[in-house]
C-alpha cells in the first residue's frame, strides 16, 4: 500500500495578528470581494483571520476556502444582544488583536465588541460617504477609519474625524489575473446571447440596485439602438431591480437588444468580450467593476461620481458623464463602438494606468501594513509596511 501524502496544514495562528472581519452583508457585491481578496491574499505567514457574516452564503464557503474561520451572527437594524455577546466571546476565545468592520452595522458590532473587550477597531469605508451610524459609532469608540477613495477620506475629514484616526487605503486591481485578451469565436458570454465576435457590445457589471442606477442603463441602450441598431447591451449581476428592469426592457421593446446575463464566475475572461464598459452610478467610492476592466484592456464609459475621476481619466481612458445622463452615455458609446482604432487607443491607456498606478499589490500593502500597526502599535514596524495615515501622498489619479 502506498503512504497516503498528508493535506498541507496551515500555519500554526500562533505568533500572527489575529484579525476578526466582521462583514455587515454576504452577498455578491463590491465590499465582500474586497475581504475575500484581502483574507487570500496577505500573507498567511503573517496574518490569521476569522470572520463573523451575517447569514450563510456563498461569500462565507468562500471566506472558508481561503482558510478563515467563519463564525454566522445575525446584524439587524436593531442589534441582537445575543449577537454582540458571541462576538466577545470570540474575540477573548481566538485572542483577537484586531476588529476589522465592513459597513455600518458592523462597525456597530465590532465597536461595542471592540470597547467591551478592549480591543482595537477598525472600519473600512466602502462607500462615497461615512453614514451617519459610522460617525457615530467611530465617535462613542474612537475606532479608525480607513477609506478606499480619496473623496471619502476628505468627507470624513469635514465631520471631524481626527487625522491621527483616519487614514486612506485606495483599491487596486490584480493586473495579473485582469488582463486583455484576444477575442475568439465561440466566447461563453456572446454564445450564451446569440452574438457573433464582431457585435458591438456594451456591458453593466454589478448589483442590480437603485444606487447603481441601471435603469440610465436601459435608456442609454435605447439611445444607442437609435444610432447603431447593430449594437448590443447586457446586465452582468443581479439585484432587487431585476424584475422593474425586465419590464422596462419589454415596455422599450429593446428585448432584442438588451440582455441580462446574470452572476458570472469568469469575470478576467468576460471583459474581454465588451466592448465598453458602462457605469452609471449615482454614488461610488473606487469601485473594482471599473479598476478590473481597464486592467482587461476595456474603456469605460461611467458617470463623474465620488473616486471615478480618479480611476477615469476623460477622453484618454474612456469617457465621464453627468448621473442620469442617458442621452450622453448613448452618444458616447455609439462613438466609441463606431472608431475601433479609438476603442483601442483608450483600451491601452486603461491597462497602462492599471498596472502603473492601480495595481493591487501596493493596495495590499497598505492595508497590511495598517492591520499591523493598529493591531500591535507597540512592535516595530516593517520596512516599507505602506503609507496609511499620510493619504495626501497617494496620487490615486496621477494628478
Amino acid at each position: 500500500m502506498n503512504p497516503v501524502t498528508p493535506l498541507p496544514q496551515p500555519p500554526s495562528r500562533e505568533g500572527r495578528v489575529q484579525v476578526l472581519e466582521v462583514l455587515g452583508n454576504a452577498i455578491v457585491g463590491g465590499m465582500e470581494s474586497w475581504v475575500l481578496r484581502l483574507v487570500q491574499r496577505l500573507p498567511h505567514e503573517r496574518f490569521a483571520f476569522t470572520a463573523i457574516c451575517p447569514f450563510e452564503s456563498p461569500l462565507a464557503d468562500q471566506l472558508r476556502g481561503a482558510g478563515v474561520e467563519v463564525e454566522i451572527a445575525p446584524m439587524g437594524e436593531d442589534l441582537p444582544w445575543a449577537t454582540l455577546q458571541a462576538t466577545c466571546a470570540l474575540v477573548r476565545e481566538r485572542h483577537i488583536e484586531l476588529l476589522h468592520a465592513h459597513l455600518p452595522q458592523a462597525h456597530l458590532l465590532a465597536g461595542l465588541a471592540g470597547v467591551l473587550t478592549h480591543t482595537p477597531v477598525l472600519t473600512t469605508i466602502h462607500a462615497r460617504q461615512m453614514t451617519t451610524l459610522d460617525l457615530e459609532v467611530h465617535r462613542a469608540t474612537r475606532s479608525h477609519v480607513s477609506t478606499v477613495a480619496r473623496q471619502s477620506y476628505f468627507h470624513a475629514l469635514g465631520l471631524g474625524v481626527e487625522p491621527a484616526l483616519l487614514s486612506c487605503e485606495p483599491n487596486g486591481v490584480d493586473t495579473a489575473t485582469f488582463r486583455p485578451r484576444e477575442r475568439a469565436a465561440g466566447e461563453p458570454l456572446r454564445a450564451a446571447l446569440g452574438l457573433a465576435p464582431d457585435v458591438p457590445l456594451i456591458g453593466f457589471v454589478g448589483r442590480l440596485s437603485p444606487e447603481k442606477a441601471p435603469q440610465v442603463f436601459v435608456r442609454a441602450a435605447l439611445m444607442l439602438k437609435t444610432q447603431m441598431p447593430e449594437a448590443r447591451a447586457v446586465f452582468v449581476g443581479e439585484g432587487p431591480m431585476l424584475a422593474d428592469l425586465t419590464a422596462m426592457v419589454e415596455r422599450y421593446g429593446l428585448q432584442q437588444h438588451v440582455h441580462f446575463a446574470g452572476v458570472r464566475q469568469d469575470m478576467p475572461a468576460l471583459y474581454g468580450e465588451l466592448d465598453v464598459l458602462v457605469s452609471c452610478s449615482y454614488t461610488e467610492a473606487m469601485p473594482l467593476v471599473l479598476l478590473e476592466a481597464m486592467a482587461c484592456g476595456v474603456p469605460a464609459v461611467a458617470t463623474g461620481v465620488g473616486g471615478v475621476p480618479d480611476i477615469v481619466e476623460h477622453g484618454r481612458t474612456g469617457w465621464l458623464a453627468a448621473p442620469d445622463n442617458f442621452d450622453e452615455i448613448g452618444r458616447l458609446c455609439a462613438q466609441l463602438l463606431a472608431d475601433a482604432s479609438l476603442r483601442r487607443r483608450m483600451g491601452e491607456r486603461a491597462r497602462e494606468r492599471a498596472v502603473q498606478r492601480l495595481d493591487l499589490t501596493p493596495s495590499l500593502a497598505r492595508v497590511g501594513a495598517l492591520l499591523e500597526r493598529l493591531a500591535r502599535p507597540q512592535a516595530p514596524q516593517r520596512v516599507g509596511g505602506g503609507t496609511e495615515g499620510r493619504p495626501l501622498g497617494i496620487s490615486v489619479g496621477g494628478r
